[in-house]
């Protein structure tokens, strides 16, 4: 008797070692450096995006945050490689719209956007800006829509891809508006604005800061913003749902995301952090120098606002039917 009860105190002993080493290990993050992988190359908005919030983050963590760009597919191979890494809070993911987007664009991806990630919280949005060539005869969404009903061989719309945000963006505006618009697709987006500034399409949804310097010279004609509100970068212009639209709203948004099974208490010190980052006025500064809104929420509020989202698009995708390339 003396021997199995000697033995039960071994392992509960054991036990509430492991459970405290576990607290600990948990209570203590972070502990070591963290890495913050971009599914976009360097000098996107993404990852200008998450270099600003790599280095403020560290420092309210104590600990530094590498950004590791890991290109290709859309920003699936940076998801896929966070999807498979250790769920303790030292690898996360910058998400996108593209992530959103791909959920339903790549059916066969190796992960799943709803069961494979926890949300941490949102970080910032970057509204499109609806920009047309100055030859096009309007001044305003509802002249623009006039002339997409009316004379529908005439909108081209530019994107920077087949799939991509920009031309999501248009075609959502196509079904909402139920105009006919014929779609030019580019490789990225420098391309696309050349050739809209050339007067080779008519129009193109571009983030703020790849035509705001071309629309102050005036070589580009800007109608409207596309988030929710009227975006800090260009207050003086109505939205898409201001100007005629009633419910339309786009934007390219970033939040972070990490592994599924990443405690909770990690997770909530994370968005801890995001949110004092987010009430930095220096950091919000930076951000709007580049045509970025600051945004946070809770990682609930994330992961609700992903899962429509991905509903959103997924209406897209197949009403357009849109195919990756």
């Amino acid at each position: 008797m003396k021997k199995k009860l000697l033995a039960e105190f071994a392992i509960v002993a054991l036990f509430g070692c492991c459970n405290v080493s576990i607290a600990q290990t948990s209570s203590a993050f972070p502990s070591r450096p963290i890495k913050l992988v971009v599914g976009f190359t360097a000098g996107a908005s993404s990852d200008v995006v998450a270099r600003l919030v790599a280095q403020k983050l560290g420092e309210g963590l104590g600990q530094p945050i590498s950004v590791d760009n890991k290109p290709g597919a859309g920003s699936s191979i940076g998801a896929d490689f966070v999807a498979k890494a250790s769920p303790d809070g030292y690898t996360l993911l910058l998400a996108t719209v593209a992530n959103a987007i791909n959920a339903s664009l790549m059916p066969n991806l190796a992960f799943d956007m709803s069961k494979d990630f926890a949300s941490i919280g949102l970080i910032a949005s970057v509204p499109n800006l609806l920009v047309i060539h100055p030859s096009v005869p309007a001044r305003s969404v509802k002249e623009l829509i006039a002339i997409g009903r009316q004379a529908p061989d005439r909108l081209m719309f530019a994107s920077s891809g087949n799939g991509t945000g920009s031309h999501l963006a248009a075609e959502l505006f196509k079904s909402m508006a139920d105009v006919k618009m014929t779609h030019v697709p580019y490789r990225g987006s420098p391309q696309a604005v050349t050739d809209l500034m050339a007067g080779r399409v008519s129009m193109l949804f571009s983030p703020t800061s790849s035509v705001l310097p071309h629309i102050k010279s005036g070589a580009l004609v800007a109608l409207a913003s596309t988030g929710a509100q009227r975006t800090s970068a260009a207050p003086e212009l109505p939205t898409v749902a201001e100007s005629g639209l009633p419910g339309y709203e786009t934007s390219v948004w970033f939040g972070l995301m990490a592994p599924k099974g990443t405690p909770k208490d990690v997770i909530d010190r994370l968005n801890r952090e995001l949110i004092k980052l987010n009430a930095d006025e220096k950091f919000k500064q930076q951000l709007t120098t580049q045509g970025i809104d600051a945004k946070s929420s809770s990682s609930e509020q994330m992961t609700e606002y992903m899962q429509t989202e991905m509903m959103k698009w997924s209406q897209v995708v197949k009403s357009a039917g849109v195919k990756a390339d």
